[in-house]
């Protein structure tokens, strides 16, 4: 999600917490001074029909023009002393003329005549429906909150694009910056300190991975020439050695051994920093490679090679699939995989590779188990140590994958291992 979609959204919540608080204090604020009116209008009328009351003299009619009304009745003394005096409540009382009830203050009044008798007085007079108030501010709140909104939806995109022009013109440039590549430089005038703070720390720590990474690589082409070599001729003086007629047959053997373990470490060495330039990004040039064709070529020296284990390859192809990849890591990445096919499939077995569109999935049946899924992606990790091996075949097939943003993964399903690539 976009900062700026985050900001908004944090943004509408608040303002609608605000308005619920808001349009609460507001009901009950006009609530209250809407009964303290009517209140007052309640005391007047019956004070007027207390003293008309006291002094004999004439009543007013018990309903008037206003829809206000009274009742008169007499009350125990025992009643009168156990309620309150003056009370306020509202109620619904019917109204003849409109033929329905309708909302109504009410005020009941306990007073006591020169006979010691008790009475109570109820006056109603009409009052506003507090449903009707409700639904008004509810749905004026409903108008306001859509229109602030949409106000400041308008404002802070607008003032975040131009406040935050700097961070995304950065961010743009660190998506298209390349370690060891021709890029750009940074155009990102701002006068806002905090974002010049960032270009230039940005910057400082850009120039350093540079410097690393041409001292890495100068390092791996040093370690390249410098251990590669002192092998090579180690290795062509043991030749010269094996060569020699008057060498026993124990001191051969033990010859071949020094000679088999130089050539591992050739292969590990080679292996190793193979891996440290794909891990490095040292590949950068792509092409269109058919990875049909690919697979298929070297399909043919697997097959030759392992001839003798009777293995039935079946290749599965429904359209011709394209994938832009440096040659020399597609090479690498489809090898593995065939050669992995190869070693781990018993005599006379399957090997299945499907290539569809999005997908291509290398399978061999074995019958001694699923491996370890957790560990096969590690480096120098063996089921079981192979003459030869160095351990790092998935590894570097797995650091490849996640250089293109290609998924590999692994499964063990009727009795068969299965290797899928999905991008």
């Amino acid at each position: 999600m976009r900062l700026v979609y985050k900001i908004l959204i944090r943004i509408s919540l608040a303002v609608i917490v605000l308005f619920a608080i808001w349009g609460a204090i507001f009901y009950y604020s006009i609530m209250e001074e809407v009964d303290d009116e009517l209140n007052d209008a309640l005391e007047v009328y019956s004070d007027q029909i207390i003293k008309k009351t006291l002094a004999g003299r004439e009543l007013p009619p018990r309903i008037d023009g206003s829809n206000n009304s009274y009742y008169i009745e007499e009350v125990s003394t025992s009643y009168a002393k156990h309620v309150d005096a003056v009370s306020y409540k509202d109620s619904m009382i019917y109204i003849p003329e409109r033929r329905e009830k309708e909302p109504a203050r009410v005020l009941r009044t306990i007073f006591k005549n020169k006979d010691n008798k008790y009475y109570e007085l109820t006056v109603y007079t009409p009052a506003i429906e507090k449903k009707d108030i409700v639904e008004a501010i509810f749905s004026l709140l409903v108008i306001l909150y859509g229109l602030l909104l949409l106000t400041l939806i308008v404002i802070n995109v607008w003032v975040f694009q131009s406040s935050m022009r700097p961070l995304y013109v950065l961010l743009d440039w660190v998506k298209s910056y390349q370690l060891g590549g021709k890029n750009k430089p940074l155009d990102n005038d701002t006068n806002v300190r905090e974002f010049q703070n960032l270009n230039d720390t940005l910057i400082r720590h850009i120039n350093r991975s540079e410097n690393t990474y041409n001292e890495q690589k100068l390092f791996i082409g040093n370690a390249s020439h410098e251990m590669q070599t002192p092998l090579a001729i180690c290795i062509n003086r043991l030749e010269w050695l094996i060569d020699r007629p008057d060498l026993g047959e124990e001191q051969l053997g033990e010859l071949l051994k020094v000679k088999q373990t130089l050539n591992y470490l050739v292969r590990l060495n080679k292996s190793l920093l193979f891996l440290s330039k794909i891990e490095n990004r040292q590949f950068p040039e792509c092409e269109t490679i058919n990875i049909n064709r690919l697979i298929e070529d070297h399909l043919i020296d697997y097959k030759e090679i392992y001839s003798y284990k009777n293995i039935i390859v079946n290749v599965i192809e429904s359209e011709p699939v394209y994938l832009s990849l440096n040659e020399t890591l597609a090479i690498s990445l489809f090898t593995n995989l065939l050669k992995n096919a190869f070693i781990h499939t018993s005599e006379g077995g399957f090997i299945t590779i499907v290539i569809n569109l999005g997908r291509i999935i290398f399978s061999n049946t074995d019958s001694s188990g699923p491996l370890d899924k957790e560990k096969i992606f590690k480096r120098f990790h063996q089921t079981k140590k192979k003459e030869g091996s160095t351990g790092l075949g998935l590894v570097i097939s797995q650091s490849i994958c996640e250089t293109y943003n290609i998924i590999i993964d692994y499964k063990y399903t009727d009795h068969s291992h299965h290797f899928v690539l999905t991008w």
